[in-house]
């Protein structure tokens, strides 16, 4: 008796391998064309010194060159910095709001929705919020410091407390964003795992440390990225409050490049492509160090 030979096509055998691939090719082909392609193309224009409209001329590292004396680069690459420190307070005061409402209370989801409010509003109305928020003689932070007896201070207009001021408007959203991620990772948290805590006496901070924020990581995980790549990208607040003054003294390199490449003081594409590497640059040493943690955590998981 012979035996039966199988008839099926390649792609009928390797369905379950084909299938997956080809769901995955409309998003993978988006992702190369709009993300990957565009990122090889700053690296090529910032050898050059471009316009936008006339012919390019090459001119190597000139612009990097530049970059290095560039005292508008420096105060912009000093004030990424600050937003990059303060930015991530938001993960922890999103933890705390998260643990609050994970709480069984009376009026729990007003409260929820008053915390997820500021997340679904628009970056510039929470800068024109803010700025109102600021204004010297009208403003609410002024009238609430004069019911203390303190004169009043134009926040937006000191170069000293600019950037913390934006910095402060934009951690309100942000750190509804890292209260959500929370929240979903809190209702993942395996109940028997808590329960064998509190039997072998964990309770409080023991139990948060031990117990529960090892099974947050994911969501931990989640809120350094999208906060740190927030802190690194952060324009449209500065764009709305300050427009980078007072004295371009709350410039970040973003702005920066805004202004170089495609404003009316600028044209200058290469320059502007060259802050842009430099900011892309930063982000990826961030991203690809979590990127390994998160790797690395998985692995010796498996064993």
């Amino acid at each position: 008796m012979t035996p039966a030979t199988d008839t099926r096509s390649w792609l009928q055998k390797n369905r379950m391998t084909v299938t997956p691939l080809l769901f995955l090719l409309p998003g993978l082909l988006f992702f190369v064309v709009y993300v990957i392609s565009p990122i090889f193309q700053s690296f090529n224009i910032s050898l050059y010194d471009w316009d936008g409209l006339g012919e390019a001329t090459y001119i190597g590292l000139d612009n990097y060159r530049e970059l290095v004396d560039d005292r508008a680069f420096e105060t912009s690459l000093w004030n990424n910095l600050k937003w990059l420190a303060l930015y991530l307070l938001a993960i922890p005061a999103g933890l705390l709001i998260a643990l609050f409402l994970n709480q069984t209370v009376t009026g729990i989801r007003l409260y929820k929705s008053l915390f997820f409010f500021p997340f679904v509003l628009s970056q510039v109305v929470v800068g024109l919020v803010f700025s109102w928020f600021y204004l010297p003689r009208e403003g609410l932070l002024n009238a609430v410091l004069a019911v203390f007896g303190a004169g009043p201070i134009n926040v937006l207009g000191d170069p000293d407390l600019a950037t913390y001021g934006i910095i402060a408007a934009g951690l309100w959203p942000q750190t509804a964003y890292c209260m959500i991620l929370y929240l979903t990772g809190l209702n993942a948290v395996d109940p028997e795992q808590i329960e064998a805590g509190r039997l072998d006496g964990a309770k409080g901070w023991r139990m948060l440390w031990h117990i529960v924020l090892p099974q947050l990581k994911p969501a931990t995980f989640i809120a350094f990225v999208v906060t740190i790549i927030g802190a690194l990208r952060s324009f449209d607040l500065i764009s709305i409050m300050t427009s980078g003054g007072p004295f371009g003294s709350t410039r970040v390199l973003s702005y920066l490049m805004f202004e170089k490449a495609l404003s009316e003081y600028g044209f200058r594409m290469g320059y502007g492509s060259a802050i842009a590497v430099v900011l892309f640059m930063i982000m990826l040493v961030f991203i690809g160090y979590f990127l390994w943690q998160m790797w690395r955590d998985e692995r010796e998981a498996r064993r």
